[in-house]
């Protein structure tokens, strides 16, 4: 039983960190980049995916939610058998899935629907960038707080899922003593 778990855990974490790669086609044109080298092209770009992303049908949000639940749920369950190894790598994945969960919750979340659930999208694909309109500076903070968070969500999960590979090769490492 500890196996399906522990596969139910690494498959729906890895299921959500996909989620937050796929934002890196927005966050890698606001992360790590000086004033200087930050244009307003790239910050139009990024609020525009997330504006797509806040008009995107709400099922997918359900999903998002049920499959978060899941692994909360699927961690508490595995750190109730009060095992050693449980406590420790189960008692970590807890601590940093629950990181992930709050950031994702009290600073995505809210800034997604309060600055980009309503945004007019100012441009297509085939706007030429000198044509823009600058970037409101009310939305600069926003953007750049987003991309930050889904790294800090994005590290928290790689833990989550390096924590479970843990536990399993100190499991193995048991069967081995126990041959």
């Amino acid at each position: 039983m500890a196996g399906l778990r522990m596969s139910v855990v690494i498959s729906a974490t890895a299921f959500l960190l996909g989620l937050l790669f796929t934002h890196w086609i927005a966050d890698s044109l606001t992360l790590w980049k000086s004033p200087e080298t930050q244009t307003d092209s790239r910050l139009w770009t990024a609020a525009t995916y997330y504006a797509i992303l806040m008009h995107g049908p709400p099922q997918l949000a359900y999903l998002y939610g049920a499959v978060t639940l899941v692994v909360g749920v699927t961690i508490l369950w595995s750190l109730r058998d009060g095992r050693a190894g449980n406590l420790m790598f189960d008692g970590g994945s807890i601590f940093l899935y629950s990181t992930a969960v709050a950031v994702y919750m009290y600073s995505v979340l809210p800034s997604l629907s309060t600055n980009f659930s309503t945004l007019p999208l100012p441009f297509t694909s085939s706007t030429p960038a000198a044509s823009l309109p600058d970037f409101p500076s009310s939305l600069r903070e926003p953007t750049l707080e987003l991309a930050s968070s889904h790294l800090v969500c994005s590290v928290a999960l790689t833990g989550v899922l390096a924590l479970q590979a843990g536990r399993w090769w100190a499991e193995q490492a048991d069967i081995d003593v126990d041959d």
